[in-house]
């Protein structure tokens, strides 16, 4: 039976860190993924109000279709700038695309933001947002063990009226082939049951990761369309891009960016998993898909099959990372 990785976190694949840096007066941050190359990569956007950038450069069709790291932050629009700090950081290093000698390298930096500017921090910061430093802090932060729950771009995360925060989770399904994920999860949905303390994505949980609750027998199947949605006007999440779920998903496997894209789609099932509802006009729910090139994957229909797999598991460990990440914040009634 597959099991997850030695760390349980989207770092068990080979060839990939994460770091986090978070401003605690702000409640705010920022989590890298950082690749070892250029990456196989893709993007799949279902939430009405995303906030992204080079999201086209990774279109299936389109030239690139890779990435060097991925950028997650909190700051709305603001943290947008945390991938320039990294992607100077990583040209300085020489790392990214060399179109003529004597040019500086270009790093492929995507990045997609959350909404957490209405949190109680001080986002008094005039004319210097602080994500640019803080994408360079967690570029630099980077390593495979990473904490969990209200750090770097999940510090300032909500699901619902409750804490969210920052997730991961992997599995290993034998042979060399890892999949993992990494989420910061500020849904306006609810990542629990109608009882308040067992999660949507109990289902998919091993060993107990995020609490081992279970529903009771007669727990009523079913949530109302926007929880507590009196409460959440008030808060101002009612609005388009005052929430999100934002995800990577990864893998081991040899695939292309047209490959990613059926990944990250298939991965979104995931936040539907565990978020009642996912994927509304008020969120920008966005998932990033990479491919490490490692592991062959074979050839025709045998490798339509892998793929269905790896899409398959994506979106069990995004249902998992979601749970985790609020088990880790505390976020239970």
């Amino acid at each position: 039976m597959p099991r997850p990785g030695p760390l349980n976190l989207i770092t068990d694949i080979d060839g990939l860190t994460v770091g986090h840096a978070t401003d605690e007066e702000a409640r705010s941050g920022v989590t890298v993924v950082l690749l070892d190359s250029a990456w196989a990569a893709s993007i799949d956007v279902r939430g009405g109000g995303p906030g992204v950038r080079e999201s086209e450069t990774l279109q299936p069709g389109n030239l690139v279709g890779r990435a060097h790291a991925i950028a997650l932050a909190g700051g709305s629009v603001f943290g947008l700038a945390a991938a320039d700090g990294v992607a100077a950081a990583l040209s300085t290093r020489g790392i990214g695309l060399h179109l003529r000698p004597g040019t500086p390298a270009i790093p492929i930096v995507p990045a997609a933001v959350l909404h957490d500017l209405a949190n109680g921090g001080n986002k008094h910061w005039g004319e210097d947002p602080p994500y640019r430093r803080l994408g360079q802090a967690a570029l630099a932060a980077a390593g495979r063990s990473f904490v969990l729950g209200a750090t770097g771009a999940g510090r300032g995360a909500m699901a619902g009226t409750l804490p969210g925060g920052l997730g991961s989770a992997s599995i290993d399904l034998g042979d060399g082939l890892v999949v993992g994920a990494l989420v910061a999860a500020n849904p306006i949905g609810s990542v629990f049951m109608p009882d308040g303390r067992t999660f949507w994505s109990w289902p998919f949980e091993i060993d107990g990761e995020f609490g081992g609750r279970r529903p009771a027998q007669d727990a009523p199947p079913t949530v109302e369309p926007l929880p507590e949605h009196c409460r959440l006007a008030e808060l101002g999440r009612t609005q388009a891009g005052a929430n999100t779920t934002l995800a990577v998903v990864a893998c081991s496997a040899d695939l292309d960016s047209v490959e990613c894209h059926r990944i990250a789609m298939m991965a979104h099932d995931g936040m539907a998993r565990a978020v009642r509802p996912a994927h509304t006009p008020f969120d920008g729910d966005t998932v990033f898909a990479l491919a490490a090139g490692r592991f062959a994957a074979g050839t025709g229909n045998a490798r339509q099959v892998q793929i269905g797999r790896i899409g398959s598991a994506a979106a069990d460990c995004l249902a998992r990372a979601i749970a985790r990440g609020v088990h880790a914040n505390g976020g239970v009634r």
